[in-house]
């Protein structure tokens, strides 16, 4: 009888999915949830490390007075910036045009421009901006985003060239040389030289569509870096993080041959759109810094406020949830809100929600930590939609704890097998207690143990 009714369910099931009516009802039941939304910005502190740090080639929010650029076109746009205040460079799209919008640094040891850190020589940099495509964006990205260079004279001609450009939806890196193989001269002549540039390979790209519909109406971070080749050895790198996530690379590279007369000197912020864009839309860049240090994502208190992007669904919105997570796929849970049903923004604390799992019991994130956010919203008719991918990574302030604090389960201020031994303990005799959590899924289990287990071999082997 089981036999049979398990083959009955199963002839039943394939009856019902090549039935057109029981189709269109799955069709019409995901059509009627809202679209997978995302944190569009979450609050940073005022004033970000990068502004007092010598160290810094450079770094421009938009929101004071304008920098001395030595090129640059658009004002300031004061409608949308990163969080609720301040201003963003914005890069408007006509229909049809090529774009408005770009901003010239150069530094070190350019031979042209207001430059910045003179008489220094850069082999290595990294540079990030935050980037926002307009809700609704079609059309695909715009061909040029920035890129880093090696000006060599005041003709502009160059050494090398480190590319972010869009290739379809997604960025990809297209690094170039201005000197021939197994030559210490550049021979390039003016500005893009396309003629005379040596072209290293432009895949593969992101796997994160940074310019589709989807992936519009929130700030990602893309940070990149170029370092150069060292004399005689193909060494060179570029590397692409897209939401703190490494997307591209290119390794190995023979990027300036034996040329050494000058390093990195100069990045630009670009908008331009080889064949035009097919309505008007806009997007903008923030938090423009670069560094000869990886630059990573905003810093933000250890109880920020999360934004969430614009309700785009049926209805109108009625909930949504927040989560947050110390990795990017959300195997440690440290924040859950509850159900808010009132605006797009919540403060991440103990009233808005419950800290979980290595946080369990405390009133604010961990200092000097990365997190990531999830987020889902629910229609009015009460449908809701799925979870977001885990994303808008941030770092809170402060230094960080040493990560073994958040193991110690007894309190005895050291982690060892007796922190396991408890966990097990107050899993069997009181498993409601926050502790009982570890890994912050919502269940108190053997995968806890097991998490603790692995962090513990993490921790003593690194």
């Amino acid at each position: 009888m089981d036999k049979f009714t398990v083959r009955g369910f199963s002839a039943l099931s394939a009856l019902l999915c090549l039935n057109p009516a029981f189709r269109a009802g799955i069709a019409v039941a995901q059509e009627s949830k809202p679209e997978i939304p995302r944190i569009e910005s979450v609050e940073i502190l005022e004033i970000q490390p990068h502004e007092s740090d010598t160290a810094i080639i450079w770094f421009d929010d938009f929101d004071g007075p304008v920098k001395n650029y030595t090129e640059s076109s658009g004002d300031p746009d004061s409608e949308t910036k990163f969080g609720p205040s301040g201003k963003s460079m914005k890069c408007f799209y006509a229909k049809g045009s090529r774009g408005e919008g770009n901003r010239k640094v150069f530094f070190g040891d350019s031979p042209y421009g207001n430059v910045v850190k003179p008489g220094r020589k850069f082999d290595e940099i990294y540079w990030r901006i935050y980037v926002k495509h307009q809700a609704g964006w079609t059309g695909g990205g715009p061909a040029k985003m920035s890129r880093a260079t090696s000006i060599v004279s005041s003709a502009w001609n160059q050494a090398m060239i480190a590319h972010v450009w869009s290739s379809g939806e997604s960025l990809t890196l297209d690094p170039a040389s201005g000197v021939p193989v197994g030559s210490d001269q550049v021979i390039t002549t003016k500005y893009n030289d396309f003629d005379n540039l040596r072209w290293l390979g432009n895949k593969p790209v992101s796997e994160m569509k940074i310019s589709s519909t989807e992936e519009s109406g929130w700030w990602v971070c893309v940070e990149a870096r170029a370092r150069l080749d060292s004399p005689g050895k193909n060494d060179g790198e570029n590397q692409l993080w897209i939401d703190g996530r490494l997307e591209c690379e290119r390794t190995a590279m023979d990027w300036i041959g034996g040329y050494t007369g000058h390093g990195i000197n100069a990045v630009f912020l670009e908008a331009y759109w080889n064949s035009g864009s097919p309505v008007d839309q806009s997007r903008w860049y923030d938090n423009f810094v670069i560094s000869p240090q990886r630059i990573g994502p905003v810093v933000t208190p250890v109880n920020p406020v999360l934004y969430k992007i614009e309700y785009r669904g049926p209805d109108i919105q009625g909930a949504w949830q927040a989560e947050i997570a110390s990795d990017t796929e959300g195997r440690h849970i440290v924040w859950r809100s509850g159900t808010i049903t009132e605006g797009n923004s919540v403060k991440v604390d103990q009233d808005n929600g419950a800290f979980v799992g290595r946080l369990a019991g405390r009133l604010s994130l961990a200092e000097g930590i990365k997190y990531y956010t999830r987020v889902r919203q629910q229609s009015s008719a009460g449908a809701w939609s799925d979870w977001s991918r885990w994303h808008q990574e941030f770092l809170t302030e402060g230094e960080a704890e040493q990560a073994w604090k958040m193991g110690d389960i007894n309190g005895d201020s050291t982690v060892s097998i007796t922190d396991v031994i408890s966990l097990l303990l107050i899993q069997r005799n009181n498993p409601e207690d926050e502790r009982a959590d570890y890994n912050g899924d919502g269940e108190a289990s053997f995968a806890d143990v097991i998490g603790l287990l692995k962090d513990m071999i993490d921790w003593i082997y690194g």
